[in-house]
Protein backbone atom coordinates (compact mmCIF):
# COMPACT_ATOMS: atom_id res chain seq x y z
CA UNK A 1 0.00 0.00 0.00
CA UNK A 2 1.34 3.14 -1.33
CA UNK A 3 2.32 5.67 2.10
CA UNK A 4 -0.45 8.51 0.29
CA UNK A 5 -3.05 5.96 0.95
CA UNK A 6 -1.78 4.39 4.55
CA UNK A 7 -1.96 8.16 5.45
CA UNK A 8 -5.35 8.85 4.21
CA UNK A 9 -6.61 6.01 6.10
CA UNK A 10 -5.28 6.54 9.29
CA UNK A 11 -6.12 10.12 9.18
CA UNK A 12 -9.56 9.08 8.19
CA UNK A 13 -10.10 6.14 11.03
CA UNK A 14 -9.53 9.13 13.65
CA UNK A 15 -11.93 11.31 11.84
CA UNK A 16 -14.39 8.72 11.54
CA UNK A 17 -13.76 7.74 15.24
CA UNK A 18 -14.27 11.21 16.47
CA UNK A 19 -17.53 12.13 14.68
CA UNK A 20 -19.19 8.56 15.45
CA UNK A 21 -18.98 9.62 19.09
CA UNK A 22 -21.16 12.51 17.98
CA UNK A 23 -23.79 10.49 16.32
CA UNK A 24 -22.66 10.38 13.28
CA UNK A 25 -24.23 7.28 10.90
CA UNK A 26 -23.48 6.14 8.07
CA UNK A 27 -25.86 6.01 4.85
CA UNK A 28 -25.75 5.49 1.66
CA UNK A 29 -25.69 8.10 -1.70
CA UNK A 30 -26.63 5.84 -4.69
CA UNK A 31 -25.22 6.63 -7.61
CA UNK A 32 -26.83 5.77 -11.55
CA UNK A 33 -25.69 2.35 -12.76
CA UNK A 34 -26.54 0.40 -15.38
CA UNK A 35 -26.51 -3.04 -16.90
CA UNK A 36 -26.24 -5.82 -19.50
CA UNK A 37 -26.76 -9.55 -20.52
CA UNK A 38 -28.11 -10.53 -17.54
CA UNK A 39 -25.82 -8.66 -15.04
CA UNK A 40 -26.46 -4.65 -13.55
CA UNK A 41 -23.41 -2.79 -12.16
CA UNK A 42 -24.17 -1.41 -8.73
CA UNK A 43 -22.58 1.86 -7.87
CA UNK A 44 -22.92 3.75 -4.55
CA UNK A 45 -20.97 5.21 -1.34
CA UNK A 46 -21.16 5.14 1.74
CA UNK A 47 -20.85 8.35 4.12
CA UNK A 48 -20.91 8.79 7.69
CA UNK A 49 -23.27 11.94 7.82
CA UNK A 50 -24.77 14.11 10.43
CA UNK A 51 -27.86 13.10 12.76
CA UNK A 52 -29.74 16.23 12.10
CA UNK A 53 -29.69 15.61 7.76
CA UNK A 54 -32.87 14.21 6.71
CA UNK A 55 -33.60 11.48 4.45
CA UNK A 56 -34.42 13.68 1.12
CA UNK A 57 -31.64 15.71 1.79
CA UNK A 58 -28.47 13.82 0.80
CA UNK A 59 -28.32 15.48 -3.10
CA UNK A 60 -28.42 19.24 -1.61
CA UNK A 61 -26.21 18.39 1.25
CA UNK A 62 -23.28 17.35 -1.08
CA UNK A 63 -22.42 20.60 -3.04
CA UNK A 64 -19.34 22.69 -3.94
CA UNK A 65 -16.45 22.05 -1.19
CA UNK A 66 -18.57 20.29 1.01
CA UNK A 67 -18.56 17.28 -0.89
CA UNK A 68 -14.85 17.41 -0.80
CA UNK A 69 -15.56 17.15 3.85
CA UNK A 70 -17.74 13.73 2.87
CA UNK A 71 -16.10 10.97 5.55
CA UNK A 72 -15.89 7.39 3.52
CA UNK A 73 -17.08 4.12 5.59
CA UNK A 74 -15.27 1.61 4.65
CA UNK A 75 -16.28 -2.02 5.29
CA UNK A 76 -19.61 -1.44 5.81
CA UNK A 77 -22.04 -3.76 4.94
CA UNK A 78 -24.69 -2.42 2.26
CA UNK A 79 -27.98 -4.97 0.98
CA UNK A 80 -29.03 -4.01 -3.07
CA UNK A 81 -32.17 -4.95 -4.07
CA UNK A 82 -32.61 -5.29 -7.44
CA UNK A 83 -35.15 -6.72 -9.08
CA UNK A 84 -36.53 -8.58 -6.37
CA UNK A 85 -33.65 -10.02 -4.92
CA UNK A 86 -31.32 -8.59 -2.26
CA UNK A 87 -27.16 -8.88 -2.83
CA UNK A 88 -24.76 -8.42 0.16
CA UNK A 89 -22.25 -5.58 -0.92
CA UNK A 90 -19.51 -4.51 1.19
CA UNK A 91 -18.10 -0.53 0.71
CA UNK A 92 -14.16 -0.24 -0.03
CA UNK A 93 -11.61 1.84 1.64
CA UNK A 94 -13.01 5.02 -0.05
CA UNK A 95 -16.51 3.96 0.72
CA UNK A 96 -17.36 2.81 -2.45
CA UNK A 97 -19.78 0.07 -3.82
CA UNK A 98 -18.89 -0.86 -7.30
CA UNK A 99 -20.35 -4.39 -7.91
CA UNK A 100 -22.03 -6.72 -10.50
CA UNK A 101 -24.87 -8.56 -9.51
CA UNK A 102 -27.07 -11.18 -11.49
CA UNK A 103 -30.33 -9.64 -12.42
CA UNK A 104 -33.40 -10.62 -14.91
CA UNK A 105 -34.46 -7.22 -15.71
CA UNK A 106 -35.64 -5.82 -18.85
CA UNK A 107 -34.41 -3.03 -20.72
CA UNK A 108 -34.89 0.48 -19.50
CA UNK A 109 -34.83 2.26 -16.64
CA UNK A 110 -35.43 0.52 -13.00
CA UNK A 111 -35.13 1.32 -9.56
CA UNK A 112 -32.65 -0.21 -7.31
CA UNK A 113 -32.81 -0.21 -3.47
CA UNK A 114 -29.89 0.30 -0.90
CA UNK A 115 -29.51 0.46 2.51
CA UNK A 116 -26.99 0.15 5.57
CA UNK A 117 -27.72 -1.65 9.14
CA UNK A 118 -29.15 0.93 10.61
CA UNK A 119 -29.56 3.39 8.29
CA UNK A 120 -32.56 4.44 6.13
CA UNK A 121 -33.00 3.25 2.60
CA UNK A 122 -32.05 4.77 -0.45
CA UNK A 123 -33.13 4.25 -4.32
CA UNK A 124 -31.04 4.88 -7.10
CA UNK A 125 -31.16 4.25 -11.16
CA UNK A 126 -30.36 1.55 -13.46
CA UNK A 127 -30.39 1.45 -17.05
CA UNK A 128 -30.40 -2.28 -18.47
CA UNK A 129 -28.96 -1.90 -22.29
CA UNK A 130 -31.86 -3.94 -24.61
CA UNK A 131 -29.61 -6.96 -25.86
CA UNK A 132 -30.87 -5.85 -29.70
CA UNK A 133 -28.74 -2.37 -28.84
CA UNK A 134 -26.13 -1.89 -31.74
CA UNK A 135 -24.90 1.66 -30.56
CA UNK A 136 -24.38 3.45 -27.01
CA UNK A 137 -22.96 7.29 -26.19
CA UNK A 138 -20.31 8.35 -24.51
CA UNK A 139 -19.34 11.66 -23.42
CA UNK A 140 -17.19 13.29 -21.42
CA UNK A 141 -17.91 15.86 -19.19
CA UNK A 142 -15.38 18.47 -18.77
CA UNK A 143 -15.43 20.96 -21.62
CA UNK A 144 -17.34 19.15 -23.76
CA UNK A 145 -20.72 19.39 -21.47
CA UNK A 146 -19.95 21.89 -19.40
CA UNK A 147 -17.32 24.88 -19.58
CA UNK A 148 -15.13 24.52 -16.86
CA UNK A 149 -11.11 25.03 -17.69
CA UNK A 150 -10.47 22.01 -15.93
CA UNK A 151 -6.49 21.86 -16.26
CA UNK A 152 -6.19 25.25 -14.98
CA UNK A 153 -5.85 25.25 -11.26
CA UNK A 154 -7.39 28.01 -10.09
CA UNK A 155 -10.78 27.98 -12.24
CA UNK A 156 -10.84 24.53 -11.47
CA UNK A 157 -11.05 24.57 -7.95
CA UNK A 158 -13.61 27.78 -8.47
CA UNK A 159 -16.44 25.70 -10.53
CA UNK A 160 -15.61 22.61 -8.48
CA UNK A 161 -15.32 24.32 -5.15
CA UNK A 162 -18.23 27.20 -5.26
CA UNK A 163 -20.02 27.00 -8.33
CA UNK A 164 -23.51 25.54 -7.96
CA UNK A 165 -24.90 23.91 -11.43
CA UNK A 166 -27.03 27.37 -12.03
CA UNK A 167 -24.22 29.02 -12.48
CA UNK A 168 -22.27 26.82 -14.84
CA UNK A 169 -22.13 27.20 -19.06
CA UNK A 170 -23.15 24.60 -21.16
CA UNK A 171 -21.44 24.25 -23.91
CA UNK A 172 -23.60 25.43 -26.67
CA UNK A 173 -25.45 22.76 -28.64
CA UNK A 174 -24.48 19.69 -26.81
CA UNK A 175 -27.24 18.61 -25.10
CA UNK A 176 -29.61 18.53 -27.87
CA UNK A 177 -26.78 16.87 -29.49
CA UNK A 178 -26.56 13.78 -27.20
CA UNK A 179 -30.56 13.34 -27.57
CA UNK A 180 -30.50 13.59 -31.11
CA UNK A 181 -27.72 10.59 -30.98
CA UNK A 182 -29.40 8.56 -28.68
CA UNK A 183 -32.88 8.81 -30.60
CA UNK A 184 -31.16 8.36 -34.19
CA UNK A 185 -29.58 4.75 -32.16
CA UNK A 186 -33.04 3.43 -31.30
CA UNK A 187 -32.78 5.28 -28.01
CA UNK A 188 -29.37 4.64 -27.32
CA UNK A 189 -27.82 4.47 -23.99
CA UNK A 190 -25.78 7.31 -22.92
CA UNK A 191 -22.75 7.56 -20.61
CA UNK A 192 -20.69 10.39 -18.91
CA UNK A 193 -16.76 9.33 -18.26
CA UNK A 194 -15.18 11.61 -16.80
CA UNK A 195 -12.01 12.38 -14.57
CA UNK A 196 -14.25 14.44 -12.04
CA UNK A 197 -14.11 13.14 -8.75
CA UNK A 198 -17.51 11.17 -7.38
CA UNK A 199 -17.39 13.71 -4.50
CA UNK A 200 -19.06 16.12 -7.27
CA UNK A 201 -21.58 13.47 -8.84
CA UNK A 202 -25.41 14.94 -7.48
CA UNK A 203 -23.92 18.46 -8.44
CA UNK A 204 -23.12 17.35 -11.78
CA UNK A 205 -26.65 15.01 -12.23
CA UNK A 206 -28.34 18.04 -11.63
CA UNK A 207 -26.20 20.31 -13.96
CA UNK A 208 -27.09 17.72 -16.92
CA UNK A 209 -31.09 17.22 -16.30
CA UNK A 210 -30.74 20.94 -15.79
CA UNK A 211 -29.60 22.06 -19.58
CA UNK A 212 -31.40 18.95 -21.09
CA UNK A 213 -28.99 16.52 -21.30
CA UNK A 214 -30.09 12.72 -21.70
CA UNK A 215 -30.37 10.84 -18.53
CA UNK A 216 -27.51 8.18 -17.85
CA UNK A 217 -25.06 7.07 -15.66
CA UNK A 218 -21.62 8.93 -14.58
CA UNK A 219 -18.17 7.40 -14.65
CA UNK A 220 -16.29 9.01 -12.23
CA UNK A 221 -13.23 8.69 -10.01
CA UNK A 222 -11.45 9.42 -6.75
CA UNK A 223 -9.20 11.96 -6.49
CA UNK A 224 -7.48 10.67 -3.32
CA UNK A 225 -4.31 8.13 -3.11
CA UNK A 226 -4.58 4.86 -4.27
CA UNK A 227 -2.67 1.50 -3.05
CA UNK A 228 -0.05 2.67 -5.72
CA UNK A 229 0.44 6.52 -6.28
CA UNK A 230 -0.82 9.80 -4.53
CA UNK A 231 -2.87 10.65 -6.86
CA UNK A 232 -5.28 8.85 -9.68
CA UNK A 233 -4.51 8.45 -13.42
CA UNK A 234 -7.27 10.44 -15.28
CA UNK A 235 -6.00 9.13 -18.66
CA UNK A 236 -6.01 5.77 -16.86
CA UNK A 237 -9.37 5.82 -16.05
CA UNK A 238 -11.05 6.73 -19.15
CA UNK A 239 -9.08 3.97 -20.91
CA UNK A 240 -9.85 1.36 -18.56
CA UNK A 241 -13.56 2.65 -18.65
CA UNK A 242 -13.89 2.44 -22.24
CA UNK A 243 -12.76 -1.09 -22.49
CA UNK A 244 -14.92 -2.50 -19.38
CA UNK A 245 -17.90 -0.93 -21.73
CA UNK A 246 -16.44 -2.64 -24.58
CA UNK A 247 -16.36 -5.98 -22.91
CA UNK A 248 -19.73 -5.46 -21.13
CA UNK A 249 -21.84 -4.14 -24.37
CA UNK A 250 -20.10 -7.31 -26.94
CA UNK A 251 -21.92 -5.97 -30.52
CA UNK A 252 -22.58 -2.19 -29.75
CA UNK A 253 -20.41 -0.15 -31.74
CA UNK A 254 -20.01 3.76 -29.19
CA UNK A 255 -19.90 7.61 -30.54
CA UNK A 256 -17.25 8.57 -28.13
CA UNK A 257 -17.63 12.65 -27.85
CA UNK A 258 -15.32 14.69 -26.25
CA UNK A 259 -12.49 17.79 -26.48
CA UNK A 260 -9.38 18.64 -27.77
CA UNK A 261 -8.38 20.04 -24.38
CA UNK A 262 -6.96 17.15 -22.06
CA UNK A 263 -6.33 13.49 -24.16
CA UNK A 264 -9.48 12.46 -25.65
CA UNK A 265 -8.45 12.41 -29.33
CA UNK A 266 -5.40 10.80 -27.84
CA UNK A 267 -7.21 8.30 -26.01
CA UNK A 268 -10.21 7.60 -28.23
CA UNK A 269 -8.02 7.35 -31.05
CA UNK A 270 -6.25 4.12 -29.13
CA UNK A 271 -9.62 2.56 -28.75
CA UNK A 272 -10.62 2.28 -31.78
CA UNK A 273 -6.86 0.97 -32.86
CA UNK A 274 -7.30 -1.38 -30.21
CA UNK A 275 -10.54 -2.45 -30.77
CA UNK A 276 -11.55 -2.69 -34.51
CA UNK A 277 -15.19 -2.15 -34.83
CA UNK A 278 -16.09 -1.17 -31.67
CA UNK A 279 -16.10 2.78 -32.35
CA UNK A 280 -19.12 4.09 -34.48
CA UNK A 281 -17.70 7.67 -34.50
CA UNK A 282 -15.16 9.98 -32.64
CA UNK A 283 -16.65 13.66 -31.78
CA UNK A 284 -14.40 16.17 -30.62
CA UNK A 285 -14.79 19.66 -29.67
CA UNK A 286 -12.67 22.07 -30.71
CA UNK A 287 -11.55 24.63 -27.52
CA UNK A 288 -10.81 27.74 -28.94
CA UNK A 289 -7.28 29.29 -28.98
CA UNK A 290 -7.86 31.35 -26.09
CA UNK A 291 -8.76 28.21 -23.68
CA UNK A 292 -6.11 26.21 -25.18
CA UNK A 293 -3.60 28.76 -24.58
CA UNK A 294 -4.92 28.70 -21.00
CA UNK A 295 -5.73 24.85 -20.70
CA UNK A 296 -2.10 23.86 -22.12
CA UNK A 297 -4.19 21.57 -24.20
CA UNK A 298 -2.93 18.80 -26.93
CA UNK A 299 -3.09 18.96 -30.52
CA UNK A 300 -6.15 17.90 -31.89
CA UNK A 301 -5.60 13.86 -33.33
CA UNK A 302 -5.76 13.94 -36.87
CA UNK A 303 -9.07 12.17 -38.53
CA UNK A 304 -8.75 8.57 -38.29
CA UNK A 305 -7.14 8.68 -35.16
CA UNK A 306 -3.55 9.02 -34.24
CA UNK A 307 -3.07 5.31 -34.98
CA UNK A 308 -4.41 5.26 -38.29
CA UNK A 309 -7.78 3.13 -36.83
CA UNK A 310 -10.32 4.30 -40.54
CA UNK A 311 -13.25 5.14 -38.20
CA UNK A 312 -15.46 8.92 -39.08
CA UNK A 313 -13.53 11.52 -36.76
CA UNK A 314 -15.27 14.95 -36.78
CA UNK A 315 -14.68 17.78 -34.91
CA UNK A 316 -16.46 21.49 -34.50
CA UNK A 317 -16.57 24.51 -31.52
CA UNK A 318 -19.63 23.38 -30.37
CA UNK A 319 -22.55 20.87 -30.38
CA UNK A 320 -24.35 22.43 -33.76
CA UNK A 321 -21.30 21.88 -35.46
CA UNK A 322 -20.77 17.99 -34.33
CA UNK A 323 -24.05 17.47 -35.59
CA UNK A 324 -23.87 19.00 -38.80
CA UNK A 325 -20.56 17.23 -39.00
CA UNK A 326 -22.12 13.90 -38.28
CA UNK A 327 -25.36 14.10 -40.11
CA UNK A 328 -22.78 14.70 -43.27
CA UNK A 329 -20.77 11.61 -42.55
CA UNK A 330 -24.01 9.84 -42.07
CA UNK A 331 -23.68 8.98 -38.39
CA UNK A 332 -26.93 10.78 -37.83
CA UNK A 333 -29.58 11.11 -40.37
CA UNK A 334 -29.28 13.56 -43.09
CA UNK A 335 -32.55 15.38 -42.48
CA UNK A 336 -32.13 15.92 -38.51
CA UNK A 337 -32.24 18.69 -36.60
CA UNK A 338 -31.17 19.60 -33.04
CA UNK A 339 -34.66 19.13 -30.90
CA UNK A 340 -34.92 21.93 -28.66
CA UNK A 341 -37.22 19.91 -26.14
CA UNK A 342 -36.44 18.82 -22.63
CA UNK A 343 -34.42 15.86 -22.20
CA UNK A 344 -36.05 12.60 -22.27
CA UNK A 345 -37.08 11.70 -18.05
CA UNK A 346 -36.16 8.57 -16.66
CA UNK A 347 -39.56 6.51 -15.82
Amino acid sequence: MHVGALVEDAVRGVLAGWLRRRGWRPRVLPYTGYGAGGRVRVLARVLLTAPSVRADDAGELHRGWRAFLSMPVPGVRVEAEVGGAVHPLVSDRGGYVDAEVPSDLGPGWHRVVLAVPGGRAAAGDVRVVDPGAEVAVVSDIDDTAMVTFLPRPLIAAWNTFVLREHARRPVPGMAALLREAAAAHGDAPVLYLSTGAWNVAPTLRRFLALHGFPPGPLLLTDWGPTATGWFRDGAAHKRQALARLARELPGVRFLLVGDDGQRDPVIYGEVAAERPGTVLAVAIRELTATEHALSHGLVPAVPGGPHGEPVTWVSAPDGYGLAAALRREGVLPAGGALSAGPAPRRP
